[in-house]
């Protein structure tokens, strides 16, 4: 990492791939899903013909089909959470990587969960045990969007004061959970341990 990158990074250790190299590693790992997501059958785009910039139904065939959605923020907020996890790593356990080194590795988790969501057994997870009842997994122009609101996340946390950092994941829970009934947390609330309380809450009841 060279003198200008090491200022860049901040606290983060100078040895290691710098910013650049990670966002391209990550770049990588992005068409690596892609093509994983290809041959596992997914579509490429919603099979209703076009890309949206943004779709906000949730109760709909074409939720997850598009460049964005309510589930985006989510994603957003996975980023905060990789920042805060290799940050904790890199200052508390002595966990010597780069900020690079670090972007690349959340985008290798977020990578993979979305390629484990787009699975049969958590898609039929998903249809059984919430309220997405029309999920069918995501196109792959939604899962490149995904993981690149994970970066976005991530730099962001980067970037800003841990306090606002918080508070505007705490903001962004709040009014999605408000407006559509889920949520990050609810999200893996349902997933790994279903409620019928939440289930009816979130349908109306």
């Amino acid at each position: 990492m060279s003198e200008r990158d090491a200022v860049i990074a901040g606290n983060w250790p100078a040895t290691g791939p710098s910013l650049r190299q990670g966002l391209v590693a990550a770049g990588a790992i992005m068409l690596g899903a892609a093509a994983a997501l290809y041959f596992m059958g997914r579509l490429p785009i919603c099979k209703c013909g076009t890309v949206k910039l943004w779709h906000g139904v949730v109760a709909s065939a074409e939720n997850s089909q598009h460049l964005s959605d309510w589930y985006s923020f989510s994603h957003i907020i996975h980023g905060f959470a990789f920042y805060a996890l290799f940050r904790g790593l890199q200052r508390f356990g002595g966990l010597r990587i780069s900020l690079g080194l670090a972007l690349a590795l959340a985008m290798a988790l977020e990578a993979g969960w979305e390629i484990l969501e787009n699975t049969d057994a958590v898609i039929n997870r998903y249809r059984e045990a919430t309220i997405s009842l029309d999920y069918y997994g995501d196109s792959i122009v939604n899962s490149l969007s995904d993981m690149t609101m994970m970066a976005f996340g991530f730099l962001l946390a980067w970037r800003l004061p841990t306090a606002l950092v918080i508070t505007l994941a705490v903001a962004m829970e709040l009014i999605v959970g408000a407006i559509i009934r889920d949520n990050l947390v609810l999200n893996i609330i349902m997933l790994i341990w279903p409620m019928d309380w939440i289930k009816a809450w979130q349908a109306g009841a």
